[in-house]
């Protein structure tokens, strides 16, 4: 496993171990065939905006989407009609209620958002609809390309919900009872049921929330799957209606734009840092993932993830990646010998924090073709180091150091509280320099460490 794949890995598998064993919630046995579903069931994943994808525990195991669809179709209309075409239909507004409430304005009878079933009803019938391409195809492909691969239907679950969905029906003729619903209100729940029986995996999940965190490019294909504007109004309206009732204490807490959904699917977003998903069928009294929920909490937290923390700088992070022997010699100083193997060098600047620092992982390991490889990590020109990007970068460098290469880093101001010349933290600790000619040097085996 690479350097940047553990350190995030692990923050994984962490909160895997540690919120397996909660016990609490049930399943939602009102739609019969998700009563069939393994309650242990539990996944993690995350999927950056470089395109790196990581997960622990069942984040590969199929589950249907159910209300994490909402965003997506949200999306797919938005893009075809405009804001103010669907703010004409559904308006953006908190509700305050459960996900299945008859939540209507009072004079226009629009739903309060697009979030709840009445609303998600009305956005899936805003998807346009032609003998070429019809609705739910154009939604499946939508879907899909939020995926970066082909989705399907699971066909049991859809017949279980269409079987049993009578509330969403009432809500459907109540709607076309007031005038909002642009289609039959027959087609248009039927279409929904399918939508919300789309098949995927965490892994797919936290790539669809990570298209969305990247204005609506998905970070694992480069398609430009929705406007970047059309993903800024999303995640606005997840931000603030995401977790129904509960979407303001979530915003607390956690402070990312979220959705939940009654198969166990629990999606959340950094914008313009990550993607992140939980699957686990446990289900809180706001329809939300019990295991899900306290894990993308507790990682918002382990990560500094919160929005309304400050944000990484937008400047490049990692200025420069090469080998010792192609910097220029000018100004080197004079007990800095030729080394006599292969040094890497990475450089990094401005303020480090876990998007940034994640970043810097990756150019380590795609800096030096060996794991065995010596590598420099220059710090000079880099401004401040938060808790969580210190913790990854002292960690992967220790990494580096136990797979048996020499790693230092140039770190005048001693960011990340390194041993440095002559100090010993075991045997393969990675050590701390001044400059990078001195790091170079201990690198290649030439300077006193």
């Amino acid at each position: 496993m690479s350097t940047a794949a553990g350190a995030v890995t692990d923050a994984l598998r962490d909160l895997h171990a540690r919120f397996a064993g909660l016990g609490d919630g049930r399943l939602a046995d009102y739609i019969p065939q998700l009563a069939l579903t393994d309650p242990d069931a539990f996944g993690l994943a995350l999927v950056s905006m470089d395109g790196h994808r990581y997960s622990a525990g069942d984040a590969a195991a199929p589950f249907t989407l159910q209300s994490v669809s909402k965003p997506f179709v949200y999306a797919l209309a938005l893009s075809a009609l405009g804001l103010d075409e669907v703010c004409r239909w559904v308006n953006a507004e908190p509700s305050g209620e459960a996900y299945n409430a008859v939540s209507l304005e009072p004079d226009t009878g629009r739903p309060d958002n697009a979030m709840v079933n009445a609303g998600a009803i009305i956005t899936t019938a805003l998807v346009p609809d032609t003998p070429d391409a019809p609705r739910f195809d154009r939604i499946l492909d939508g879907l899909s390309r939020f995926a970066g691969r082909r989705l399907d239907v699971d066909e049991q679950v859809y017949a279980s919900e269409a079987a049993t969905g009578d509330r969403n029906r009432a809500l459907a003729y109540l709607l076309r009872s007031t005038g909002p619903l642009p289609v039959d209100p027959v087609a248009a729940v039927d279409t929904y049921f399918r939508q919300c029986a789309v098949r995927a995996t965490a892994l797919d999940l936290a790539a669809m929330a990570a298209t969305l965190a990247h204005g609506g490019v998905n970070p694992l294909t480069g398609d430009a799957v929705v406007p970047e504007t059309v993903a800024a109004q999303v995640l606005a309206v997840m931000a603030t209606c995401g977790m129904y009732d509960a979407s303001g204490d979530w915003l607390l807490r956690v402070g990312l734009p979220a959705k939940s959904g009654v198969s166990g699917g629990l999606i959340a977003a950094g914008p313009a840092r990550f993607g992140l998903a939980a699957y686990s069928p446990r289900l809180d009294p706001t329809g939300t993932s019990v295991r899900g929920r306290a894990a993308l909490g507790a990682l918002s937290e382990r990560l500094g993830l919160h929005l309304m923390h400050n944000p990484a700088l937008a400047a490049s992070t990692v200025t420069l990646v090469a080998t010792a022997d192609e910097l220029p010699a000018a100004g080197a100083a004079p007990h800095n010998r030729a080394p006599r193997e292969r040094v890497a060098v990475v450089a990094a600047q401005g303020a480090l924090d876990f998007t940034a620092a994640e970043r810097v992982l990756y150019a380590l390991d795609e800096s030096r073709p060996r794991a065995t490889d010596p590598v420099v990590l220059d710090l000079r020109r880099v401004t401040g180091v938060d808790r969580v990007a210190r913790a990854m970068l002292s960690g992967g460098l220790g990494r580096i150091a136990a797979d048996g290469a020499r790693a230092a880093v140039a770190d005048p101001a001693r960011l990340l509280a390194l041993p440095g010349p002559g100090q010993r933290d075991g045997a393969a600790a990675p050590r701390c320099f001044a400059t990078r000619a001195q790091a170079v040097a201990w690198c290649a085996g030439g300077g006193p460490g």
